[in-house]
């Protein structure tokens, strides 16, 4: 769909919300026009919450992209859950907080083999603190990065405050494609990413990264590697 000459297209989740919103504001017409101007601004609120805009993915097998858009909250080293089945290895996870402005749909980080996936109930904490990556209701897919299976990687789609429906269209054992889309998250969330072992993440605490474009790590560039005559 194109509007005033920008590609408008939205994701098929939103679709009957916007129906719900436009039959509202139609039924409203004939009581109040206060109340059907609300309908009407939720209405297309829920069009710009569903939006999917077309993104240019990066090149390249090694290339680790964003599966958020949103703000890079904390980047720190640590020992990932036992439940992710990631060893006991300390590897880089990199948090990305959604506002509720931005895009919501989540997209595959990197190419690969979904392995698993581990749903856990939780609370609804507000998705910008630390703890939500602990405490609050997420959905993890551990994958094998470019199918290899002593390659792995995890990300969570976690909820937060108002984001009460996590949405994921991947499956175990399928194959993805970097960019590929495979779910949202409805409203404000956060989303967190465990890096390959050794791998280096190349975005800092403040960033804005936009989903399936912004690197978060390049592969061939891992902890201990000589990179122009400097070790990392």
């Amino acid at each position: 769909m194109t509007f005033c000459g920008v590609d408008f297209s939205i994701h098929k989740e939103g679709f009957r919300f916007i129906a719900i919103g436009a039959g509202l504001s139609l039924f409203c017409m004939f009581f109040s026009s206060n109340i059907t101007w609300i309908c009407i601004i939720l209405t297309l609120f829920c069009a710009f919450f569903f939006r999917n805009p077309k993104r240019v993915i990066p090149a390249g097998d090694e290339l680790v992209v964003s599966p958020a858009d949103g703000k890079v909250v904390n980047i720190s080293l640590e020992t990932p859950g036992a439940e992710l089945g990631l060893g006991e290895e300390k590897r880089y996870r990199i948090s990305i907080f959604l506002s509720i402005t931005n895009v919501h749909i989540n997209r595959i980080p990197v190419n690969g083999k979904i392995k698993s996936i581990i749903y856990q109930p939780g609370s609804f904490l507000n998705a910008s603190l630390d703890k939500a990556s602990v405490f609050n209701e997420k959905n993890t897919l551990v994958m094998e990065v470019n199918e290899q299976p002593e390659n792995l990687m995890a990300f969570s789609q976690i909820a937060g405050v108002i984001a009460r429906r996590i949405v994921c269209e991947a499956h175990e054992g399928q194959q993805v494609t970097k960019g590929e889309i495979f779910g949202l998250i409805r409203f404000g969330s956060r989303c967190d990413i465990w890096l390959p072992l050794g791998a280096i993440p190349q975005v800092v605490v403040g960033q804005t990264a936009v989903a399936g474009e912004t690197v978060l790590a390049d592969l061939a560039i891992k902890e201990g590697t000589l990179r122009e005559g400097v070790v990392i």
